[in-house]
């Protein structure tokens, strides 16, 4: 009768004969952890410049609240306290807009920049894995033909 052939153990040997480096995955990770770390700068930026943007647009309004809510002599003066709070809140509507589309701008141009950045630090990690990994799959396969 026949022998069994133990295919556990020619796996083990062909698996050795190509070794894994686990620096280029490493690598990797750092790469991608410190292009979230500046993402998430670009966006905390953004998120705190609106919440300025905000705040004083709020403070603003409710100031301008304070005279058409106070007491005036005449009913005219009512009406004159509601039209400028319109005015004025047209005003702000325009130069609050205005300032969220800067930051908007600003976050685009700081994204594009980022990722054509990381676009280029893959293309020369993929680049250099390929090299290495060329070399290695060459020994490997030489040393596995002088056996």
């Amino acid at each position: 009768m026949a022998a069994t052939q133990d295919y556990t153990k020619m796996m083990q040997d062909a698996l050795g004969a190509f070794p894994v480096d686990m620096t280029a995955a490493q690598d990797a990770y750092k790469n991608y952890a410190a292009f979230g770390e500046k993402v998430s700068k670009v966006v905390l930026e953004a998120a705190d410049k609106s919440t300025e943007i905000s705040t004083k647009w709020t403070k603003d309004t409710l100031a301008q609240l304070g005279n058409v809510a106070a007491v005036k002599e005449d009913a005219a003066d009512y009406s004159k306290a509601v039209t400028d709070f319109a005015s004025t809140s047209a005003e702000q509507v325009a130069e609050s807009f205005a300032a969220y589309a800067e930051i908007a701008k600003k976050v685009q141009m700081e994204t594009v920049e980022l990722m054509l950045a990381a676009g280029k630090d893959l293309q020369e990690d993929v680049s250099a894995a390929a090299k290495k990994a060329t070399v290695e799959v060459s020994k490997a396969a030489k040393k596995a033909t002088a056996k």
